[in-house]
């Protein structure tokens, strides 16, 4: 358990905006730490440095170490590790430490006693410490690749535990809501209803409402669909809205070929159900119109509806909808666009997302 808690210190550390400053502090510590060893042996080899080229020193050493720090962290590792470019990050890294020695070397050179004389020893002593201080700078900018890599991971495995959780609660309330018993029982007894006075309808309501359950309870399970096989089951479930409402009308239109673009399954589902359920008008006529359109390497969905004259003032959405917008951020992240506008003759959802 103890362990467990040390775990989740270290994961907020790591991962929690919050201690962001505080990840930073650490930082400039560690190098402050290395920069400081690095004068202190100077000031060992270098007796008459003056207190402004002590201070100086180690400013200039901090300040090389944190460069090439924040270099790693924030151009190299997103732009050449992320991407699995490890040669030329590898490269770059050494590219960078061999600057910041040669700068060391140039100070060593500059702060040099006069009239000092190089002996034999003390080149192969200079040689020996280069490559060791070369290799020092070289594990640590790369320790802190490290540290961020490690820290996207835990953040995608945080985000995936998530989608995937916010996945099977949006699958249970679609089963709950979509095809309730409620639902399920109003079809049902249409078809029954219809068996003697248009058992051609009774059996297209049958069929249609086999064909949902089969989608909704086996295909949605799969980790992506095609955009058809989604509009197939939207088309249905519209289809199945008309057979029970005298003044209902629906139409599915689709731009730009679209049919076998892979998308999460249920996807749109949550804003048909919404045009419908706030769409209820038994005396007038009512409608949902859906539009697909694939254009650019995005994809457009509109669901417009209207909305009943005499329809109490209430909020459009709720709970459905906010589930359905979280959903799309742990999808798309910032990937996507959605926006929402109402009047007072229809409401309209716009959704787009880069594929």
């Amino acid at each position: 358990m103890q362990e467990h808690h040390h775990n989740n210190i270290i994961i907020r550390l790591l991962v929690s905006p919050r201690l962001r400053i505080l990840r930073h502090l650490f930082l400039v510590l560690f190098t402050s730490s290395i920069a400081a060893g690095i004068t202190w042996f100077m000031l060992e080899e270098r007796e008459t440095m003056t207190t402004l080229q002590k201070y100086g020193s180690l400013f200039l050493f901090t300040s090389l170490f944190l460069g090439g720090c924040y270099l790693s962290i924030y151009l190299l590792t997103p732009r050449l590790l992320l991407k699995n470019r490890w040669g030329t990050y590898l490269c770059s890294v050494m590219g960078i430490v061999l600057g910041i020695m040669i700068v060391s070397v140039l100070v060593e050179m500059l702060l040099g006693n006069e009239g000092e004389t190089v002996e034999e020893t003390s080149i192969i002593l200079g040689i020996i410490s280069f490559m060791s201080s070369f290799l020092s700078l070289t594990l640590l900018f790369v320790g802190t690749s490290a540290l961020v890599l490690f820290k996207y991971w835990i953040q995608d495995m945080q985000q995936a535990e998530e989608l995937e959780s916010a996945t099977l609660q949006s699958e249970l309330k679609l089963l709950e809501n979509q095809i309730n018993p409620h639902f399920l029982f109003n079809m049902l007894n249409n078809a029954n209803i219809m068996i003697k006075s248009n058992p051609d309808m009774a059996i297209h309501i049958i069929a249609r409402l086999e064909d949902m359950l089969h989608y909704q309870m086996n295909d949605s399970s799969r980790k992506e669909v095609t955009l058809k096989e989604e509009i197939v089951f939207l088309n249905d479930y519209l289809e199945l809205e008309k057979t029970r409402r005298d003044y209902f009308n629906y139409t599915i239109t689709k731009e730009g070929e679209p049919d076998h673009i892979q998308i999460p399954p249920l996807l749109f589902i949550t804003f048909v159900e919404n045009a419908v359920k706030h769409n209820q008008d038994s005396r007038t006529a009512s409608y949902v119109y859906l539009l697909f359109r694939k254009s650019a390497g995005k994809l457009t969905f509109i669901c417009e509806n209207s909305i009943p004259r005499k329809s109490p003032e209430k909020e459009v959405g709720g709970i459905g909808l906010t589930n359905a917008k979280r959903r799309l951020d742990l999808l798309f992240k910032d990937n996507y666009r959605l926006e929402q506008t109402k009047t007072d003759t229809n409401y309209t959802v716009k959704l787009e997302f880069r594929l």
